[in-house]
């Protein structure tokens, strides 16, 4: 077993968390405190909690089971229960008996393994993996954390979303690779221009979500979309080409657009569908908005740069000049 200190906090009376001072020292060390009701989401936000240890009636425990490991302590439990307590995320349920035998830390330390095992596998599941963001359902489960803690004194906070136009003209024009790659690009910028405490996420294939988790006014949200969509006008460099994209912005703001983080980001995603995409410096996409014709950013073969066709030659037919039936020009 690792040496690593676990990290346990006791919700409730009773003398859990003691027992494992009593218990096989070999798979601890254990660093115990207690809380109530009243404090423990303050407690989970503040510090290091692997365990939460539940001695008592606390139904709010299925909002901390996806972070932490929970361990449920019982007077005494049916098999029905407590299969239906494990189906709603506690990794382990004791009976008060049950904390003087041996085995108690040994059933602490193996339910705090099987949650890491858990949230790592989440982890590689809720990856994008062309930009290593975060996919939505882990935006949402953010999201939640974050209104629980604010249940008693909201604090504003805004949902930015990104809708990309130009992601799918370059998969057309250069294939699947530069497209991961203009992706990834643009998640590189989005992540540059937020403070280290705002979450970007990927919330579709050609949209990202910006988590701006403290503002003081919605104007601060607008400024940094502001700021986000200068940084996206920018061209990219993809495959010694360079192409630009066009985005269209929509933000929520908790809690005047919504109390939930479904209804923030519908808000904001609804927002960002119906807005006018701005910034590709004059190049339409033609491509993606169905009209016959080259793509925005085409890139003239052989060659590695932008380029846009004169439409003149187009219009140039094999007729000759009626001026002369001598002349050898082309009307």
């Amino acid at each position: 077993m690792s040496d690593a200190c676990v990290h346990v906090l006791q919700l409730g009376p009773g003398h859990a968390a003691e027992a494992l001072a009593r218990a096989d020292p070999g798979y601890g060390p254990f660093q115990v405190a207690a809380c109530s009701a009243g404090d423990v989401w303050e407690r989970l936000a503040a510090a290091r909690v692997d365990v939460l240890i539940v001695q008592g009636a606390w139904a709010d425990w299925t909002r901390c089971a996806s972070d932490v490991a929970v361990v449920l302590v019982v007077d005494q439990v049916s098999a029905a229960d407590c299969l239906t307590w494990l189906q709603k995320g506690a990794q382990e349920v004791v009976t008060a008996a049950e904390l003087a035998d041996p085995s108690w830390s040994r059933r602490v330390r193996a339910a705090v393994e099987r949650q890491r095992v858990r949230a790592a596998t989440r982890q590689a599941f809720a990856t994008d993996v062309h930009t290593g963001l975060p996919h939505v359902g882990q935006l949402i489960e953010h999201m939640s954390h974050l209104l629980a803690l604010r249940a008693r004194e909201p604090a504003p906070m805004a949902l930015l979303v990104l809708r990309i136009e130009g992601l799918a003209t370059t998969m057309a024009r250069l294939g699947i690779e530069a497209a991961g790659t203009l992706r990834r690009k643009v998640a590189v910028r989005l992540r540059a221009g937020v403070r280290a405490s705002d979450v970007v996420a990927s919330v579709g294939d050609d949209s990202f979500a910006v988590l701006l988790s403290q503002i003081d006014t919605p104007a601060d949200a607008e400024r940094v979309g502001r700021k986000l969509l200068g940084s996206l006008g920018e061209t990219f460099k993809v495959g010694g080409s360079d192409l630009a994209v066009a985005t269209a912005l929509g933000i929520a703001v908790y809690p005047s657009d919504g109390t939930q983080p479904d209804m923030l980001l519908r808000r904001a995603a609804g927002l960002a569908a119906s807005a006018q995409a701005t910034g590709r410096s004059g190049y339409a996409n033609r491509l993606e908005r169905g009209t016959a014709g080259s793509a925005a950013n085409d890139e003239a073969p052989n060659r590695g740069r932008v380029t846009r066709r004169s439409p003149t030659p187009a219009r140039r037919s094999s007729a000759t000049c009626r001026r002369s039936s001598r002349c050898g020009c082309r009307a």
